[in-house]
């Protein structure tokens, strides 16, 4: 059976009061794989439902899904779109981010490097983005050619370097310039860190985060 395994749509929409982010990462037949508010990866068959969500159909590149009574439809490859409580896709160039808590209190959320798909997590902590040798180089990312720098973690001074990101891309918003770090340390997540949060006017409500890019 042959599993297709791309991170691509992000999916924001009201469900029983509150807003759910909703990954579609695979698709085989009858079932459709997601990530629903950061919590690891599900197989869910079509009729059946986890977290609030229910598949309707998964077939070719496609998976409908059923939220508090609204249908949605997640391709495997587009880039992460936003939808609101009322269904609407927002419009290309909108410059405001709605962002659902997940597992652990975390604002994960699938995102562009340089045009390349991964997992960011903010991280108000983090000077700048943040990510692993390995993230690094399955983005194909040049970390190398960057200044080296020790950086200090939990775990002691690990080797590291700092890297000028072309794009930083979440929903429809793109901060091009994007100061960076490589680090030698295990991540789980690319950290978004402040060499991208800066651009924005970070708000929290209840289980959402609102940021607004800033003029």
């Amino acid at each position: 059976m042959l599993l297709r395994r791309l991170p691509v749509l992000a999916l924001l929409a009201a469900s029983l009061g509150q807003a759910q982010t909703v990954v579609l990462v695979g698709i085989f037949p009858g079932k459709a794989l997601v990530i629903v508010d950061g919590n690891p990866p599900k197989g869910v068959a079509v009729g059946e439902s986890f977290k609030g969500v229910r598949i309707v159909s998964a077939q070719g590149d496609f998976a409908v899904v059923d939220i508090a009574g609204k249908q949605h439809t997640l391709r495997l490859g587009e880039t992460p779109a936003n939808v609101g409580a009322g269904g609407r896709s927002s419009d290309p160039g909108k410059s405001k981010l709605v962002l659902a808590v997940g597992a652990g209190g975390h604002f994960v959320t699938p995102g562009q490097i340089n045009g390349k798909p991964v997992q960011l997590m903010v991280d108000t902590g983090a000077t700048a983005v943040a990510m692993s040798i390995s993230d690094a180089q399955r983005i194909g990312l040049d970390y190398q050619s960057g200044a080296s720098v020790p950086m200090s973690t939990a775990n002691g001074v690990v080797q590291s370097w700092r890297v000028k990101l072309a794009s930083v891309r979440v929903g429809d918003v793109t901060v091009n310039d994007v100061e960076s770090v490589v680090s030698a340390g295990a991540m789980p997540y690319v950290l978004l860190g402040n060499s991208f949060l800066a651009h924005f006017q970070m708000t929290r409500n209840n289980e959402q985060m609102v940021l607004e890019k800033r003029p």
